[in-house]
């Protein structure tokens, strides 16, 4: 696991190694064991190291092959590198190390940009190929690893972050607004798009392709395949075919010459990840798993029940988190204003287990893969019910124009939500439901209206709505689809990687493997959601091994105060900055509206925790980012 930068020159001038060297240094949290720079002329690649596998500095990136005409900068592992391996040196291939990474450059030596098919891991990765003098670029399938890049009339610069490609003094940014419209919704910003213009983000399972000569080209090399109509397996072939995977997937992700061990909430995809991973390990697995103090619905005592049931050596933490001095923290940490407020435990037990191990299995992935989320339910309810009176969505739509005008309320904005989704098709529905920040009638009623102006001149539409329902799928199957194109590597993945690489720890999620994913997309929904039973087929398969206390409980996520955290150790920051003069020139926001919801929240008589929190979150941003640039 590595964090990586580079540049690429159109116009002649030579990149240096001290910027390369600035670009790393933006980024060495991800990387603190080593340091590889290589520069060319017009090409300048640089990897900041965090030593996983073959603890040589021999083995830092970047990577040449046999000629030195290939040169790579890597970031992530490649689960099945040794078979891969084994199969390039037959074909004459020499390796110099013993890494994952040196068999990207000879996988591409023989395959090409193809090579990516034959990968099964986590990866972002540009490689240098001198001969077309062209820097080829890569993705994983899911998401999992970040590429950040820029391109304009002089150069192409990349990195893991994009704080990296700001040093550049040739780098020159604005906001992107249409964007930060867009988090306000959502709470992230998904790739393409990023908090910047002329800053892109490489979406998952895609390769680009960018020339000497400043010819880009951006292609999908994978997606999840759609569902087969007829199944012919039975239940017993299924469950038997679907352990065999998610035991190889768990497996090859214990591979490590460093310690290995697994965050353990008390939910069905950490719990049987930790099974799975002690019936395969010799010694106890080291298992880390956290609460809050304040916090509810806490998922210790699950945890514990699993850990006691393997013999795990369990690390329990309870911490009292000081919101006011973290926050900040990982603000600057995100690079774009990013609100998921999981991504403070997310941090917290980083940081914990990073004293006791260096890479770590988790359980992320089963929810978009098995159907987890309650929202899944709830969403196929609200589509038959609008095929079951869609003759009446006129007068839904009807009666939408009719509240707008009236002030705005809480009630009157559950019942336009309500009107919403029963007048909307079934891509509507989903974007309202996953919006947990500002709806569009509280955008309505909080921008200013120079901003909203701004906004109606703005060309990018809302990202989230380019999905459509092409495949006509069933809603749950579509619900699925659709968080594994955005959702999952946007946001779940970004919390992820930013949150445990700022403590210089390495997650992996065999729930993640494309081969588990490609197999569960397969399956009929019914195996996957039963009636509302999410994870059915997860249940059935595993049940043997993980508690009855486990397979019975409710889904719940992690709880956070936030509401209390606003209202007391957060009050005086939150108004300091929704409220003073440098948020206010920003244009953004009414700031008689935002005293108002603030006042509100306040006195308890309506919760706006999710949007004030979205709108602190932005305001810090404008000030790390933008300010003191």
């Amino acid at each position: 696991m590595c964090g990586i930068s580079g540049k690429l020159s159109f116009n002649g001038s030579r990149i240096t190694r001290e910027l390369i060297r600035k670009m790393n240094n933006q980024i060495v949290y991800r990387g603190p064991d080593d340091e590889g720079i290589y520069v060319d002329k017009c090409i300048g690649l640089g990897q900041r190291r965090l030593s996983i596998n073959d603890l040589r500095s021999e083995a830092t990136a970047p990577i040449t092959n046999e000629d030195g005409t290939l040169w790579l900068v890597f970031n992530g592992e490649i689960y099945n590198f040794k078979e891969l391996r084994q199969t390039l040196e037959r074909r004459g291939h020499c390796f110099k190390t013993s890494t994952d990474t040196e068999v990207i450059v000879h996988a591409y030596e023989e395959y090409g940009y193809r090579c990516l098919d034959y990968f099964n891991g986590m990866f972002a990765f540009a490689l240098w190929d001198s001969r077309k003098e062209e820097l080829f670029c890569a993705r994983d399938r899911l998401g999992k690893k970040p590429f950040c890049y820029s391109l304009d009339q002089n150069s192409f610069r990349f990195g893991s972050e994009i704080k990296s490609l700001q040093v550049d003094p040739t780098f020159h940014s604005q906001p992107d607004y249409s964007s930060i419209d867009t988090y306000l919704s959502y709470g992230y910003i998904p790739a393409p798009f990023s908090a910047f213009e002329g800053v892109k983000k490489l979406q998952a399972g895609h390769f680009l392709v960018c020339s000497k000569n400043r010819e880009v080209k951006i292609e999908r090399y994978w997606q999840p395949p759609s569902q087969e109509i007829n199944y012919p397996h039975s239940l017993d072939e299924i469950k038997r075919s679907l352990k065999q995977r998610l035991e190889e997937a768990v497996k090859l992700r214990m591979v490590s010459d460093v310690p290995v061990g697994a965050l353990l909430s008390g939910g069905i995809d950490s719990t049987t990840v930790v099974a799975l991973m002690a019936q395969q390990s010799d010694v106890p697995i080291n298992t880390f798993s956290m609460g809050f103090e304040g916090g509810e619905n806490s998922e210790l005592p699950y945890a514990k029940l699993l850990s006691e049931r393997y013999g795990t050596q369990h690390h329990e933490f309870i911490v009292a988190p000081n919101a006011a001095e973290v926050l900040p923290l990982l603000v600057k940490h995100y690079n774009e204003p990013f609100s998921d407020s999981s991504a403070i435990p997310t941090y917290y037990i980083s940081k914990h287990a990073r004293e006791h191990i260096t890479v770590a299995l988790t359980g992320d992935g089963g929810d978009e893969s098995f159907a987890g989320y309650t929202r899944y339910v709830e969403l196929r309810r609200w589509y038959r019910m609008t095929q079951k009176y869609s003759v009446a969505k006129p007068l839904f739509k009807f009666a939408r124009n009719i509240l707008k005008m009236a002030p705005l309320t809480n009630s009157l904005s559950k019942i336009n939500r309500g009107l919403l989704m029963m007048s909307g098709n079934l891509p509507d529905m989903y974007r309202l439901q996953m919006m947990s920040g500002l709806k569009p009638e509280e955008k309505d009623d909080l921008y200013t209206g120079d901003f909203k102006q701004c906004m109606a001149l703005q060309e990018q539409s809302d990202p989230i709505s380019y999905f459509g329902n092409e495949f006509d799928l069933d809603a749950i199957e579509y619900a699925m689809r659709h968080d594994q194109t955005f959702y999952l590597p946007d946001c779940l993945m970004v919390k992820s990687d930013i949150a445990s690489m700022a403590n210089s720890l390495e997650l992996r999620a065999p729930l993640m493997d494309f081969n588990l994913v490609e197999y569960a997309a397969q399956l009929p929904i019914q195996y996957r959601c039963s009636g509302s039973i999410g994870k059915w087929i997860m249940r059935e398969t595993f049940k043997d091994l993980l508690p009855r206390e486990i397979l019975e409980k409710p889904k719940t996520g992690f709880s956070l105060p936030l509401g209390n955290w606003l209202r007391e150790d957060l009050n005086e920051m939150l108004r300091d900055f929704l409220l003073d003069s440098k948020a206010i020139s920003r244009g953004i926001f009414d700031p008689q509206k935002v005293e108002k919801m603030i006042c509100q929240h306040e006195q308890g008589v309506r919760s706006w925790q999710n949007r004030l929190w979205n709108m602190l979150v932005l305001e810090i941003w404008f000030r790390e980012f933008v300010d003191s640039r």
